[in-house]
């Protein structure tokens, strides 16, 4: 099925609404598409800001996920790293296993690969699991 990147977007934050709040976290949409985030999460006091990702699997069975923003201007295509400041944690939408992964931004670098399928040659030191990062930290 053909999904416009719009669309993916759309339904990445559709899923990963839905998979927090089955982890019991209310759900707060800013007013706005130019906030730096995507949504807000409350539980036990505590607020974080969520920015969403749709993401496919590699074909080596890899999440790649970049930490950069990609729109289009008049002038063209424009790329952007975000800024880590305002986001409290990254939420990964992956279609092939219709589920969703967290982690704090400020944890890595520039991206963070997680592993969902395992490697050919079975290497088990270095990698990310993707099963771990299925709660929010």
């Amino acid at each position: 099925m053909y999904h416009h990147t719009k669309n993916k977007g759309d339904l990445g934050v559709l899923k990963v609404k839905l998979d927090l709040y089955l982890q019991g976290f209310l759900i707060l949409v800013p007013e706005t598409e130019h906030a730096p985030f995507d949504i807000v999460i409350y539980k036990d006091g505590v607020y974080k800001s969520v920015q969403v990702k749709y993401r496919n699997l590699s074909k080596n069975g890899v999440l790649q996920i970049p930490f950069r923003s990609c729109y289009s201007t008049s002038k063209g295509a424009i790329t952007k790293m975000i800024d880590k400041t305002n986001i409290a944690i990254y939420a990964v939408y992956c279609p092939q296993t219709d589920s969703c992964y967290y982690f704090d931004p400020k944890h890595f670098n520039r991206c963070i690969s997680l592993r969902v399928k395992t490697s050919l040659n079975n290497q088990q030191q270095g990698i990310r699991l993707a099963e771990d990062f299925k709660k929010v930290p």
